[in-house]
């Protein structure tokens, strides 16, 4: 649905071609944004008693997974402090941190688009760091803006709590010409599921921030 300079891609599967301009396609800004609102503490006796509350902050990393048309995988993301490069490979970086959300500008992920010739996809999801896996009350939205066109947005409307990881979208080299953006919006138990899932073969630990 197109809406005043805006494309909401709105069911799985649904994608768009991002319109490249003379000077190329630019720089692709991709945003998380999410609510910060804890569920108010619970007061009961066993509550109290055990001193549990359910008022913890979710705390939301947005990454990626990558493919270089050299045959290059890996991620960008917080957690291992794999930050990542805009222009040196991996050609995308992780602009930094948001522990809780409260941050108006969210995270930010950048993609240079001028390297289409050395993207093949990019595969972007976030996933619940901190906090119970609750992703109807972080009500996460992700925006992608870039020079030439409309901004793209992907709402995580379709709610599997229980599970910490959100495949979000595929941005994927068309012809060496172009990105694709497709939707996914699935969600996973965490990395290693969601690798599987779309053959990326990267190997996987634990890790922190």
């Amino acid at each position: 649905m197109v809406n005043l300079g805006k494309v909401e891609l709105t069911k799985k599967g649904q994608s768009i071609n991002l319109t490249k301009s003379q000077q190329g396609i630019g720089e692709i800004l991709v945003n998380l944004n999410w609510n910060q609102q804890p569920a108010k503490a619970s007061k009961g006796f066993l509550a109290s008693l055990f001193g549990t509350s359910s008022n913890s902050g979710i705390d939301l990393d947005l990454g990626c997974l990558f493919e270089l048309t050299d045959g290059s995988i890996g991620c960008v993301q917080a957690l291992g402090n794999a930050f990542g490069s805009l222009q040196t490979a991996p050609f995308i970086a992780l602009d930094g941190d948001d522990r809780t959300g409260t941050n108006s500008a969210g995270e930010n992920l950048r993609i240079n688009g001028n390297k289409v010739l050395d993207i093949k996809r990019v595969l972007v999801y976030t996933f619940i760091y901190e906090g119970i896996a609750n992703w109807s009350e972080a009500d996460g939205i992700v925006t992608i803006n870039y020079g030439a066109g409309p901004s793209i947005e992907v709402r995580l409307d379709e709610h599997r709590n229980g599970k910490n990881m959100c495949a979000i979208a595929m941005i994927e080299n068309v012809n060496n010409e172009t990105f694709k953006v497709e939707r996914l919006v699935e969600y996973f138990t965490g990395h290693s599921d969601m690798d599987k899932a779309y053959n990326w073969g990267l190997s996987w630990r634990a890790g922190r921030k």
